[in-house]
């Protein structure tokens, strides 16, 4: 289905200032609907890896503006349940969905969703670890885990330092610029760091993938939100000077980093 366009009043994040805001709900404010690291075509393929199907009940950490949440709807899941710390953006997400039954978002945080044990044959989660403490991680994968029946599967979509080898002062350096220009603590690992936090917390990784981090590059701007969703954000642009620093300022920072960023998909099995 396609979601109506917003006032700025409803976008989660519109009360803060735009020199405070965090730099994934800036770029919502101006028009961007897709704020994943790999872009679209990595959802695709990790839900494709997912293999979601009528007989799953579904459940999505931080599931954002819902684009995610659609595409999981299409696919015909038995219930789908969306787990949302921001109150403004589970309202947000809810109002893009069906109105059914089987599909609903609630306020809750990914570490305490207080869903019963073994409630999902999947749990997802997309461009949210990586803004999270070691310890936070930690906690909501082991909640994944509880999440699970037995067999269940387990996808993540999240940006990855490279290469392996890096050095940790180097990527405690990459952290620092990254939480500087978007706003948040951003933590994001190295491709081993994140197959072994899969696999403290119980699980068996079947398959992974990478995809270059060019969220603000103009190919993936056009790949992600179409002729008129990029013309929306240019335009945007243009007419928001305050904004227009920080979306250079984050832009500056990716490119700068872009041999050491990645997007990075893995699916694990309970």
């Amino acid at each position: 289905m396609s979601a109506r366009e917003p006032d700025q009043a409803d976008l989660p994040g519109h009360r803060l200032d735009v020199a405070r805001m965090p730099g994934h709900w800036l770029l919502a404010r101006l028009g961007k609907r897709v704020l994943r690291p790999g872009g679209l075509e990595m959802t695709r393929t990790l839900l494709d890896r997912l293999a979601i199907a009528h007989e799953d009940d579904v459940v999505e950490f931080a599931p954002g503006l819902g684009v995610t949440a659609n595409r999981i709807l299409a696919l015909g899941p038995r219930r789908y349940v969306g787990i949302e710390r921001d109150p403004d953006a589970a309202a947000w997400t809810q109002r893009q969905l069906p109105a059914a039954g089987n599909v609903a978002v609630v306020v809750g945080a990914a570490d305490h969703t207080q869903l019963p044990d073994g409630c999902a044959s999947v749990v997802i989660g997309e461009a949210m670890l990586s803004m999270n403490t070691p310890e936070h991680k930690q906690r909501i994968v082991q909640e994944a885990h509880r999440l699970l029946r037995p067999g269940g599967r387990y996808g993540i979509h999240e940006l990855c330092i490279v290469p392996d080898d890096i050095a940790a002062a180097e990527q405690q350096e990459i952290d620092r610029d990254l939480s500087a220009a978007i706003h948040v603590g951003a933590r994001p690992l190295r491709p081993s760091q994140w197959r072994d936090l899969l696999e403290a917390c119980g699980f068996r990784v079947l398959d992974s993938g990478y995809a270059p981090m060019h969220l603000l590059r103009p190919r993936r701007l056009l790949q992600d939100e179409g002729i008129v969703g990029t013309l929306r954000i240019a335009r945007n642009l243009l007419l928001d000077r305050q904004a227009r620093k920080r979306v250079g300022g984050m832009r500056k920072v990716f490119e700068r980093r872009r041999k050491n960023l990645n997007a990075i998909y893995l699916v694990a099995q309970k």
